[in-house]
C-alpha cells in the first residue's frame, strides 16, 4: 500500500463509504502519471475505474432526472445530463470532497498543478464512483453519486449551474462598466499543509464585494466570487 492507511481511512470518512477491499480505493486515486513513472508499484491506475464509473454516473443520473422530471422529453433530458454529467461539475464535486489532497500523482504532474487540474480531479471522481460500485454494489454508488450531485442538477434545471463563478462575475461587472478592475486577495492561511483553508477578498476596484475560503486559492476565489453574485443577485440557489 502507497497511500498511507490512515489518509485512506479519512477519505473514507469523506466519501461516507467504508470499503471491504481498501484497495480498490487506493487504485480509484493512483493517476498514470504515478504508475508510469514509479516502475516498483506494481498496481495499476485508475484509468480502467473511469471507464466504468462514467457508465455508472451516467445511468444514474439518466434514470434520477428520467424518474424526477416525466414531463421533460428526450432532447430536455439530454441537455440536463449534459450540464450535470461534466468535468466541470465533477471537478468541483472532486473538490468538496478534497480528493486533490489523496491522489497519487507523478512528480512531474504534481509539479504543474495536477491536484487543481479539472480534467484529474474529474477522471478521479469517476474513479471512485467505480471503486465503491464494484465493491459495495449498485446501491452504493447511486447513493454517493446523488449525494454529491442532486444539488447541481437542481441548479441546471433552474437555469442556475455556473462552475466559473470568477468568469461569471468578470463579466456582471464588465458589463457594468468596462474601467472596473477585479482582484482576489489572500486575507489569510489556516491548518496544517494538507488540510490548508485559504480565505480571499475579492475588489472590484477598491471595494471588498464579497469574500470566500476554500481549501486552495482557486477554490476560496471562486467562493468569493460566488458570494459576490450572490450579493448582487445573480444567484437564486
Amino acid at each position: 500500500m502507497i497511500i498511507d492507511l490512515k489518509e485512506l481511512n479519512e477519505f473514507e470518512n469523506i466519501v461516507k463509504y467504508k470499503f471491504n477491499n481498501i484497495d480498490l480505493l487506493e487504485k480509484s486515486l493512483t493517476h498514470s502519471s504515478y504508475s508510469n513513472e514509479d516502475k516498483s508499484y506494481n498496481k495499476v491506475n485508475n484509468e480502467r475505474l473511469e471507464f466504468l464509473g462514467d457508465a455508472v454516473l451516467s445511468i444514474t443520473v439518466s434514470r434520477f432526472i428520467f424518474d424526477k422530471f416525466p414531463e421533460y422529453p428526450e432532447g430536455d433530458l439530454t441537455k440536463l445530463r449534459s450540464q450535470v454529467v461534466c468535468e466541470d461539475t465533477l471537478s468541483i464535486v472532486a473538490a468538496n470532497l478534497n480528493v486533490g489532497n489523496y491522489l497519487l500523482l507523478g512528480k512531474g504532474e504534481e509539479a504543474s498543478g495536477g491536484r487543481e487540474r479539472k480534467s484529474i480531479l474529474a477522471d478521479s471522481v469517476e474513479a471512485i464512483i467505480a471503486a465503491i460500485y464494484i465493491d459495495g454494489g449498485y446501491r452504493k454508488a447511486e447513493e454517493f453519486v446523488l449525494n454529491n450531485l442532486t444539488k447541481y442538477i437542481q441548479l441546471a434545471v433552474k437555469g442556475k449551474i455556473v462552475t466559473d463563478y470568477k468568469s461569471y462575475l468578470q463579466e456582471y461587472y464588465q458589463s457594468q462598466s468596462q474601467n472596473c478592475k477585479i482582484r482576489y486577495v489572500v486575507t489569510k492561511e489556516e491548518g496544517p499543509d494538507h488540510e490548508k483553508m485559504f480565505h480571499v477578498n475579492v475588489l472590484v476596484n477598491k471595494a471588498i464585494v464579497g469574500s470566500g475560503s476554500g481549501k486552495s486559492k482557486k477554490l476560496a476565489e471562486q467562493d468569493a466570487a460566488k458570494n459576490a453574485l450572490n450579493s448582487e443577485g445573480q444567484l437564486n440557489e
